[in-house]
């Protein structure tokens, strides 16, 4: 499975050395899926799932009590008990940070989780390498999403364009996007359309290292911190269509 272009970053997909553990609690309905996945993140030495749920109340009351690291949701986040997860996170000023497992058809569910605030999209079907590494990523401050659910996500959100739907919560509420030069404008716009930096570079005939190297201004200046963020800014401000 290809992945969306994010930032390096200096966590390690290797077990942590020092003590500390990600602190997980599973969210879903009791089953085989939700026991399987129990027993794989147990057996991770960097992992300790702390607490499950089955309900919105069971949730609610675990969030608030074991502030986890992350929570691993497998509700549709339109649903009325993934509403009440996030905004207890949201009300609570957790720092918990959200994956959402989902079927690999539920694409409105996608957009929907951005809305609410998810750092991460991972498909019940994906390998457990992934899963795993998605996990640590999105502990490490990162977003997580493979190249077709970002190009899903944006796609769907730059259709509905409206400001107001935007996750402005998490790309801040000043648009810093004067600061950007001409250059880095049109970055911005092939960035929002899913080009890769190799075809950025191509088409604006500089080197792709020039790539990186206005990339690495644009997150500066905006204040993003990877290209997810920087796409969403770009719907959410307009940036994403050419003049």
């Amino acid at each position: 499975m290809n992945l969306a272009t994010v930032p390096s970053s200096t966590y390690s997909d290797t077990v942590r050395t020092d003590t500390l553990k990600i602190k997980l609690i599973l969210v879903d309905e009791p089953g085989i899926f939700r026991d399987g996945l129990e027993n794989l993140l147990t057996a991770q030495k960097d992992f300790e799932v702390t607490g499950t749920a089955d309900s919105a109340a069971s949730a609610v009351e675990q969030l608030r009590a074991l502030r986890p690291d992350v929570v691993l949701l497998g509700w549709p986040p339109s649903s009325p008990p993934s509403q009440r997860v996030f905004s207890t996170i949201q009300d609570a000023k957790l720092a918990s940070r959200v994956i959402v497992l989902t079927n690999e058809d539920s694409k409105e569910d996608f957009v929907e989780a951005v809305r609410q605030g998810c750092c991460g999209i991972v498909a019940k079907q994906t390998s457990t390498e992934l899963l795993l590494k998605s996990i640590r990523k999105v502990h490490a401050g990162e977003y997580w999403m493979d190249r077709m659910t970002t190009a899903e996500v944006i796609r769907r959100l730059s259709k509905k364009r409206p400001a107001a739907n935007a996750p402005s919560s998490r790309l801040g509420v000043r648009d810093q996007s004067t600061a950007l030069s001409t250059r880095e404008r049109e970055i911005v716009i092939l960035v929002a359309q899913g080009f890769k930096n190799k075809e950025m570079a191509e088409r604006m005939f500089i080197s792709e290292q020039t790539v990186k190297n206005h990339l690495h201004n644009i997150f500066d200046k905006l204040g993003v911190s990877d290209r997810l963020e920087l796409a969403l800014y770009a719907i959410h401000h307009n940036l994403h269509e050419a003049r």
